[in-house]
Parts: C-alpha cells; sequence; structure tokens
C-alpha cells in the first residue's frame, strides 16, 4: 500500500469518526452562520486525488516518516481536544445555550487545539504524501483563523473575567508562538 493511500485512509477513518462523534454534541447549538469546512476539506481531497495531482511528491524516507508523525500526532491533538470538551464541542462559530469554558487538557496549551491539530496533521499529509496538501493546509488555515477570532468574541461575551484571562495565559494556535 502506497503512503498516499495511508493518509488518505487515516484521513477518511478521523472523519467518519469526526462526524459520528458530532452526533453527541449539545443540542440546542445556534449556528451564526453555515459553516462547512470539513465538507470543504473533503471536496478539496477529491479533486486533487481525482485529478490525478501527485506532483510534488516528497521522496524522502526520514521526511516521509516524520510526516505520518506529525500527521499522527496532530490528529491525536484534535481528538485529545475534542474528547475534553465532550458534549460542549459544536461545529465552529456557533453559540451554545450554555457555554462553558475549558481551560484544562490540550486547552492549558492552546486556545483552540482542535484547529492546531488539524494544521499539524495537514502539514505532515504534506511531507508525507505530497506538497498539495498545503494548499488545504492554507485555504483551512485561514477559516481557522477567522473562526478562531469569532468565537474569542463568542468566548468573551460569555465570559467577560474569565475569558481574558485565559487568553493572557494561553496562545491561540501554536504553543508559545501564536
Amino acid at each position: 500500500m502506497s503512503i498516499e493511500v495511508i493518509v488518505a485512509v487515516v484521513w477518511g477513518v478521523f472523519w467518519v469518526g469526526w462526524f459520528l462523534a458530532a452526533i453527541t454534541a449539545t443540542p440546542g447549538a445556534r449556528p451564526r452562520r453555515a459553516r462547512v469546512p470539513g465538507l470543504l476539506f473533503v471536496i478539496a481531497f477529491v479533486v486533487l486525488r481525482s485529478s490525478g495531482a501527485t506532483g510534488g511528491a516528497i521522496h524522502s524516507p526520514p521526511v516521509r516518516a516524520l510526516g505520518l508523525l506529525l500527521l499522527a500526532a496532530g490528529l491525536g491533538v484534535a481528538i485529545w481536544a475534542r474528547v475534553y470538551l465532550g458534549r460542549n464541542w459544536g461545529m465552529p462559530m456557533t453559540e451554545k445555550e450554555r457555554p462553558e469554558l475549558v481551560t484544562s487538557g490540550p486547552y492549558r496549551f492552546v486556545r483552540h487545539p482542535i484547529y492546531s491539530g488539524l494544521l499539524l496533521a495537514m502539514l505532515g499529509s504534506a511531507l508525507a504524501a505530497t506538497l498539495w496538501w498545503l494548499v488545504i493546509l492554507a485555504g483551512l488555515g485561514s477559516y481557522f483563523i477567522y473562526s478562531a477570532r469569532v468565537e474569542e468574541r463568542l468566548m468573551t461575551t460569555a465570559f467577560p473575567d474569565a475569558y481574558p484571562a485565559y487568553r493572557a495565559t494561553s496562545k491561540m494556535l501554536i504553543p508559545f508562538v501564536f
């Protein structure tokens, strides 16, 4: 089995599990507007795969191994963060009727670890399979930064004392950096 197929299977299993887990999210979330980043990700991935876009493949075994490690670590962080949120998880930029401020687990290190994990996994996919993953990384990275900023405004409104204090002690997406 090629490394590209392994990367595709890992992402496929991840998204199936992620969407099944979405069923357990707390009902009553009010989306601010329609959000479809997962769908956009799947469409971009299918288009790249079906168009035969294999240019930019990495041929160095150590770099590919590092890519697989980053892919696994990134998805692990995203899953860890999702588990920590529990039933409080929802689609990006949604308002919960009874939100909870989670600052433990992966949220000790960054305020948006699900986004961080997915970005790390996409970088790993680029190193393991093909640099075309960087296109997906750039597109979804922009969306994640926008979403994080909107979510931070929502959290500041919901937790006017606690959230600014939390922001002062943590980074948005990359520990110790940003």
